[in-house]
């Protein structure tokens, strides 16, 4: 496609984007169709993405495709492994649904779709994305440093001691948060929980796959993954529906604590053992 033919798709997404926000704005009362939040917010992001992010990245970050990341200069097999870009995108993708884009936008859309919608709009494209971009980048250009030593090598020992308490405290608070989120939403489900256990040793066999059996064929056990997950979905349903597997979930959850131990060993086995040290790298999001 030529100059004029991108600029013309980006005028039209333009458009797009601003006749649905304009619909959305314009509309009284609080009944209107989903879709028209979908298209603007896609818009929105698409553009962001296209000129906000591509100005941060060769401006401000000065971002160099050919620099070597600390994963392929410090390759250990451990700590650093240098990793597919499909891999990679899907634990981004992950750790960036913390409590705040969960929590914040189903708090604020008690109060109407508009509150909801300008957080996740304004506060992504503004503050989210721009935060999590730099941090990456700047962690990237320091080793991969965390944050704390980060803070430690610009500002001293104290301030960055100040700073892996407060991670950790801020850590524990959002774990907590999270934890009872997915408890209540999840109590008296055993459809939901069956589907989410499922998603463990799924994703263990994953890495296995990708691992040993077809190293680099990430699209193969994409799909793979694809398939069983959609299996979960739907067999959790008759789960639910069938009382012996209720019992055995129940079953399960009282016997889960004495197992502790022996899921504590198994996983420092697997961090430290054959059972792969790239495993928990493979693991998909």
């Amino acid at each position: 496609m030529n100059k004029s033919g991108k600029y013309l798709v980006w005028t039209a997404l333009s458009v797009l984007g601003a006749f649905a926000l304009g619909y959305i704005a314009l509309n009284r009362g609080e009944q209107i169709n989903a879709l028209w939040i979908v298209v603007a917010s896609v818009c929105v992001y698409l553009i962001a993405y296209r000129f906000y992010g591509l100005y941060i990245a060769k401006k401000v970050l000065a971002v160099d495709p050919t620099r070597m990341t600390p994963a392929v200069r410090h390759n250990d097999g451990l700590d650093y492994v240098p990793t597919d870009k499909k891999v990679l995108f899907g634990h981004h993708f992950a750790a960036i649904a913390g409590a705040g884009p969960l929590v914040g936008p189903v708090l604020a859309a008690q109060m109407g779709y508009l509150p909801g919608m300008i957080w996740l709009l304004a506060g992504v494209v503004l503050a989210g994305a721009v935060q999590d971009f730099m941090v990456l980048f700047v962690s990237t250009r320091r080793d991969g440093r965390s944050l704390g030593e980060l803070v430690k090598e610009e500002m001293g020992a104290t301030a960055g001691v100040i700073a892996l308490v407060a991670c950790f405290m801020i850590m524990v608070i959002i774990l907590a948060v999270l934890a009872m989120i997915v408890v209540k939403a999840l109590t008296h489900s055993p459809w939901g929980t069956y589907t989410v256990a499922f998603t463990i040793p799924l994703a263990i066999f994953m890495g296995i796959y990708l691992r040993y059996l077809r190293p680099g064929r990430i699209g193969e056990v994409s799909v793979i993954g694809l398939v069983f997950l959609i299996f979960a979905i739907i067999s959790g349903g008759w789960v639910a529906a069938s009382q012996p597997g209720r019992r055995t979930l129940i079953l399960l959850a009282c016997s889960l604590p004495g197992c502790w131990w022996g899921m504590v060993l198994s996983r420092r086995y697997c961090r430290s053992g054959c059972c792969s040290r790239r495993v928990i790298t493979y693991l998909p999001s």
